[in-house]
């Protein structure tokens, strides 16, 4: 059967990148599941940022179906790097420490995830995982396109045979990109999901997503929030308890909405999307060789401190 351990939905709030905000997703919980069912995944994990409400409500959609189980997560901001925490009952805070933050998971009975362990371009645990108590770590991860991240994880993972579930994951921010990666185990329910990751009987299957299919998603993320802000602006969008997406532009100043419509314009402008992307690319592949370059110096250097679990 196939998992995918790691997935957004609308509930992941606002990203950050320099002084722009933008969503994290627009995607309604219901149409991820739809989209993993689409793909022949028969359990997913849905683990928004600092947050289980897309979760809840997908899991309680999922009901319906005979052929897909969805599990609560949530992908939580340490202060050590992100943590995705699995078969969650509660919200946790972020902001805490990576022992606190496991803590309250394993209160729970939940299970942790690194995801993108040695990620150089989103907050991520690096070295730290091997003081901390974790049940698995993804050696793919679907969203990183440069050639260090996921290759510095398969090789310390392979370093430490069998310490961890070796796990894959789309970290979906868009239907568009559920499919091209996920992890297979023995059975067919979250159960034997859960049951394999406890036994390290994981096998992270894919590829990271096509560049065409990122840039994509970008642009249904921007058009999608230009059509929000400017009903808003005309006063025809309409507050909603449930629509967090709703919630989060009707927050923000009338000037810098207006900014912000102008500025959706020039990106949405034919070639700028693929000009951002071809830009974007190149800077991740020149820091990803030079990291590559040093990564056997990394790799002797990771384990010999004090202070590592057993």
């Amino acid at each position: 059967m196939k998992a995918d351990l790691h997935v957004h939905t609308m509930f992941s709030g606002v990203g950050r990148l320099g002084k722009l905000r933008f969503p994290e997703s627009i995607d309604r919980p219901e149409d991820v599941v739809d989209a993993a069912r689409a793909h022949g995944i028969g359990v997913i994990c849905i683990t928004d940022h600092n947050s289980i409400d897309g979760a809840l409500v997908a899991k309680e959609y999922a009901k319906q179906f005979d052929d897909i189980d969805v599990v609560v997560g949530e992908e939580i901001s340490t202060n050590d790097g992100e943590i995705v925490g699995l078969w969650l009952t509660e919200y946790i805070p972020p902001k805490l420490s990576a022992e606190e933050t496991i803590k309250k998971i394993r209160e729970q009975n939940g299970i942790i995830i690194a995801p993108h362990p040695f990620s150089f371009h989103v907050p991520a645990l690096n070295d730290k995982i091997l003081e901390l108590d974790i049940d698995g770590i993804e050696v793919i991860n679907g969203g990183h396109i440069d050639k260090y991240s996921n290759r510095m994880a398969a090789e310390v993972s392979k370093k430490y045979p069998k310490r961890w579930a070796e796990v894959s994951s789309s970290d979906a921010h868009s239907v568009t990109t559920i499919g091209y990666v996920y992890t297979e185990f023995d059975g067919r329910d979250e159960n034997d999901l859960r049951t394999a990751i406890i036994e390290k009987r994981t096998v992270p299957q894919g590829i990271p997503v096509p560049v065409d299919k990122a840039v994509f998603w970008s642009i249904r993320v921007v058009q999608k929030a230009m059509r929000m802000i400017v009903r808003s602006l005309f006063g025809l969008l309409r507050p909603d308890p449930n629509d967090p997406l709703v919630t989060s532009v009707l927050k923000v100043p009338v000037y810098k909405r207006i900014a912000s419509v102008f500025g959706a314009m020039v990106y949405l402008f034919p070639p700028v999307p693929f000009i951002a992307s071809v830009i974007s690319n190149r800077w991740l592949n020149r820091r990803a060789n030079v990291l590559l370059d040093h990564i056997s110096e990394s790799l002797d250097k990771i384990g010999s401190t004090d202070g590592i679990i057993p």
